[in-house]
């Protein structure tokens, strides 16, 4: 089943609102075996609302409609679908008992704006709104359901879970769709693409794999689509049982995950520590820790060393190593993360110094420019990284791939781990 969600309201086209019942309705639908074919946004203007009505109609199984059913001249959205549908406006009397009861629960006399309120086409089926005056319309034409939602958030979604949703899953027409998204990190997404070029090719032709690239992570989702909703998950994890090995060194985890809360999740397991010493970062790899539930049972602490000062006099780096190396540079990264691992007697340490940006730069060290060391009780790993010239950018980058390098390095200590 093909659904499309037209929304209605010139408040969203200029940017005064954002659509947020559209990312709301997809996922429902979604959980309810219905995809999602396309959204469309349209001015509360007459021709434009048909012309996307006509539209729908012709690729669509549901068409769902938010947006122009308030009391207002310029909700016009009751009086297109009324054309549409070839209806009658006629009174519905269910409706008016319930804007009656409303109105006098709050004090507020009736005026014929609010009675109006209870003008239904006659061809539709009403649809219970419990959280306010304009109800849902229920309308079928040529095998396509068409469902008229206001468009205040909290509204639609009690009609959506109320009326719409129960119905459309009676009705029999929706497919079985399972997702699950793989997460993967350290690889460019062309260079990805092309060591699964064959793992993607002998995927079943039921199963969809999208690349969903961020500055955090690369996604890999599967889609599988049927009507056996178990075999649907047999198959899809057959495949990732497949893909994991391609992949191992950059798979870290499943769906909602974060890479701070698996590595997280990994000191946890093993009763381990972490101190963090940040510089460019800023307390921002802290923060993605501390993020997670339960993070005060591995976290022991961070020192923000953004001055020389502070790395000379709390994380004992040398101040001739600074002179001579400067302060972005692999012998005080090296010496911020001992200094931080000392100070708060942890298993693990991170450390980050580099340029932010979007000053600061030279030849030798361009803006981007980083240094990440991570330690244990018995190994080091350094490294330099060369990222962009956004401050924004380059805080989150160097922040993940230090959380990136501590979960390899945990890894490495303990196998037993993976």
């Amino acid at each position: 089943m093909k659904a499309e969600i037209i929304t209605i309201g010139d408040e969203i086209l200029i940017g005064q609102i954002i659509d947020t019942n559209s990312a709301w309705m997809g996922e429902q639908l979604n959980l309810h075996g219905i995809e999602i074919f396309q959204i469309t946004s349209v001015h509360d203007d007459h021709e434009h609302i048909l012309k996307a009505l006509s539209n729908a109609e012709k690729h669509a199984d549901l068409v769902l409609i938010t947006g122009g059913l308030g009391p207002t001249k310029d909700d016009i959205t009751k009086k297109v679908l009324c054309e549409y549908f070839d209806s009658e406006m006629v009174i519905n009397q269910e409706v008016l008992q319930r804007v009656t009861d409303r109105l006098t629960k709050r004090n507020v006399v009736m005026n014929q704006l609010n009675k109006d309120q209870a003008l239904v086409p006659d061809k539709c089926t009403v649809l219970t709104n419990s959280t306010g005056t304009a109800p849902g319309m229920w309308f079928e034409k040529n095998d396509t359901i068409f469902v008229s939602m206001p468009g205040v958030p909290f509204e639609m979604k009690s009609i959506m879970s109320e009326e719409v949703l129960p119905r459309l899953s009676k009705n029999g027409k929706a497919r079985s769709i399972y997702h699950q998204t793989v997460l993967v990190y350290g690889i460019p997404e062309s260079m990805l693409a092309e060591k699964l070029e064959e793992w993607e090719a002998a995927l079943p032709d039921f199963i969809k794999l999208a690349y969903l690239p961020s500055q955090l992570m690369i996604r890999l989702r599967l889609s599988a689509y049927g009507k056996e909703m178990e075999l649907l998950k047999k198959e899809v994890h057959q495949q990732i049982e497949l893909l994991k090995p391609l992949i191992a060194e950059n798979f870290f985890g499943y769906n909602a995950d974060s890479l701070a809360g698996v590595t997280g999740q990994l000191l946890t397991s093993a009763k381990l520590t972490l101190g963090i010493a940040e510089s460019c970062t800023g307390g921002n790899i802290a923060h993605m820790f501390t993020a997670n539930p339960g993070s005060s049972s591995y976290f022991k602490g961070g020192i923000i060393a953004y001055s020389n000062e502070v790395k000379q006099h709390l994380l004992k780096v040398s101040a001739d190593d600074l002179e001579r190396y400067g302060a972005v540079s692999k012998e005080v990264a090296l010496q911020m993360a001992q200094g931080v691992q000392q100070a708060l007697d942890t298993d693990y340490a991170i450390a980050t110094t580099g340029i932010a940006g979007p000053d600061g730069g030279t030849d030798e060290k361009p803006v981007g420019t980083v240094w990440i060391a991570v330690i244990s009780k018995q190994n080091i790993k350094l490294e330099r990284y060369t990222f962009a010239h956004n401050r924004e950018r380059n805080i989150l980058r160097s922040s993940q791939a230090a959380i990136d390098l501590l979960r390899k390095l945990i890894l490495f200590e303990n196998p037993h781990l993976a």
